[in-house]
């Protein structure tokens, strides 16, 4: 089962069963046609649309999806996501994050951020060289750069905190 929300306005359970596809606890039949990649043309109860996939992220579970020229924004929930809710661990994703530590021993050779940056998930933090090769480190989560530990040509052990946020 699934849990879609649609343009924070709508919230849709979708599921999948051997009866076929049921929203809401409705059984629905479409007439569902890939054009190409990533569009769609879908018949249902007389009525016809146009769906392209503009934008679509699996790890986030987040989709931008136009319908007949109109862009929707679309957030899903499968079964252990709705578990997780339950249980009130709802966004393990966005736990604090307080310091970042080197995943491996070596030397620092860029460092890309300064103390009270701000920075992005994903966003590159310092350039640590480790056995000939040159590994990008990335912020683990939205954070705001603290304490500095770390400058260009300094040596590091494995576990040692290089950064505070």
């Amino acid at each position: 089962m699934y849990k879609l929300n649609i343009n924070d306005k709508y919230s849709i359970e979708a599921e999948k069963t051997a009866a076929g596809l049921l929203i809401n606890g409705v059984k629905r039949e479409a007439d569902i046609r890939q054009i190409k990649p990533g569009v769609y043309h879908i018949i249902e109860n007389n009525r016809s649309y146009n769906v392209e996939i503009v934008n679509f992220n699996g790890n986030e579970k987040v989709a931008e999806i136009k319908v007949n020229n109109n862009i929707n924004h679309v957030t899903a929930k499968d079964q252990f996501d709705i578990l997780l809710d339950k249980l009130g661990f709802s966004d393990l994703n966005s736990a604090k994050i307080s310091e970042i530590k080197a995943p491996m021993p070596g030397m620092v050779l860029k460092v890309f951020v300064n103390k009270g940056d701000s920075v992005r998930k994903g966003d590159n933090l310092f350039v640590l060289e480790a056995m000939k090769m040159e590994n990008i480190i990335k912020s683990p989560a939205d954070v705001t750069v603290e304490k500095i530990l770390i400058k260009p040509g300094d040596k590091v052990e494995k576990a040692q905190i290089l950064m505070l946020f």
